[in-house]
């Protein structure tokens, strides 16, 4: 079966059906780490929960048991399909990539709703028996990889990078660094691509990459925005959504290891045209997408947009998509007489 042809729903259904195939006890186990009716749980806060109690590790072997029969299941059904993708998705990477990247091009490939619950695809993907999936480790974000690929030169890559950056004790241009690391691990592990040192290295908490083609050490402040609003633009492109001018100064601290006053990040964003107020305090950048304005405003530009009339929950949609509101300052912006009026039962068109 063909990726595209599974959807949100399907998975699950699928999914469920996989499971009702094990123990009752490892099916348990499984649908509480994953949160398939609720919220995930802990492995401690699980095995607790058995009388008598057992143990993480005990929880974790039977997880891991039931994991391990979902695999052999899986083969035989629709679901198949995603193990092959994440396979293929590995592969053009060299091999490797983080569990949320992999994720994420997993999602995306499928269109399914970000929505879904992605820890259902980890499943899938952990018990395919030709993909790895890393131990936790202090240090780094879990990731999977093809059985080809060496773990010793996952460290490798990594510890070389790091003696680079501290022996230049700058920043590096990503090509320039990912060549020398090849050149010097090519003897003993063969060419290594550009794209496999890539993966690598977002593997690893202490190297952090720049906006453009800049690599560094977390723990440097060289490749920190330096004004204010480039802190708050660095910020809200790290987080990709738009944010609240409180999270943003909170934010600021957390990546930067800077204190902001609220005051002076909120007077930043509202001088800043590259900042647009979406919501009560609320802040989306201009490069997104967003054009400044009132509610009133956006709603006089969907009309403008439509060329007739439109009824009142397709104007909300197409306003909610921009701007972060309550529905009834909607509807209470649609009775502006002024501007807007009502041609028939919950139909609006701009006035005149």
């Amino acid at each position: 079966m063909q990726t595209n042809m599974l959807t949100d729903k399907s998975i699950l259904s699928n999914f469920q059906q996989v499971l009702d195939s094990l123990s009752e006890k490892e099916r348990n186990v499984i649908e509480r780490r994953i949160g398939i009716t609720g919220s995930r749980e802990t492995l401690q806060s699980i095995g607790n929960s058995f009388k008598p109690a057992i143990t993480r590790e005990r929880v974790r072997q039977i997880e891991d048991a039931g994991i391990k029969k979902v695999g052999r299941i899986i083969k035989a059904t629709e679901l198949a399909a995603i193990q092959e993708l994440a396979r293929n998705t590995l592969a053009t990477h060299k091999g490797t990539l983080t569990k949320d990247k992999l994720l994420n091009a997993i999602i995306k490939e499928m269109a399914l709703s970000k929505n879904i619950n992605a820890h259902i695809l980890e499943v899938i993907i952990q018990s395919d028996f030709d993909i790895l999936k890393s131990k936790p480790k202090l240090g780094t974000v879990t990731y999977f990889y093809l059985p080809n690929i060496s773990k010793k030169c996952i460290e490798e890559v990594h510890s070389e990078a790091v003696k680079m950056l501290r022996k230049k004790k700058d920043v590096m241009e990503r090509e320039e660094l990912y060549t020398m690391i090849n050149s010097l691990l090519e003897p003993k592990y063969g060419k290594l691509d550009h794209v496999f040192i890539d993966s690598v290295l977002d593997i690893f908490d202490d190297v952090v990459k720049g906006e453009e083609t800049l690599v560094g050490l977390t723990r440097w402040k060289i490749l920190n925005p330096k004004t204010l609003k480039d802190k708050a633009i660095y910020v809200m492109k790290k987080e990709k959504v738009p944010m609240h001018f409180v999270d943003i100064a909170n934010k600021i601290s957390d990546y930067l290891g800077e204190s902001v006053k609220v005051n002076t990040i909120h007077n930043e964003l509202i001088r800043n045209e590259e900042f647009i107020l979406i919501g009560r305090g609320i802040y989306a950048l201009k490069e997104w997408g967003f054009k400044p304005g009132t509610v009133l405003d956006v709603i006089v530009e969907v009309l403008k947009k439509s060329g007739e009339p439109m009824n009142t929950d397709d104007i909300i949609k197409k306003v909610l998509k921009v701007r972060d509101v309550k529905k009834t300052t909607i509807y209470m912006n649609l009775q502006n007489k002024k501007v807007i009026e009502r041609v028939w039962r919950n139909f609006y068109q701009l006035k005149g």
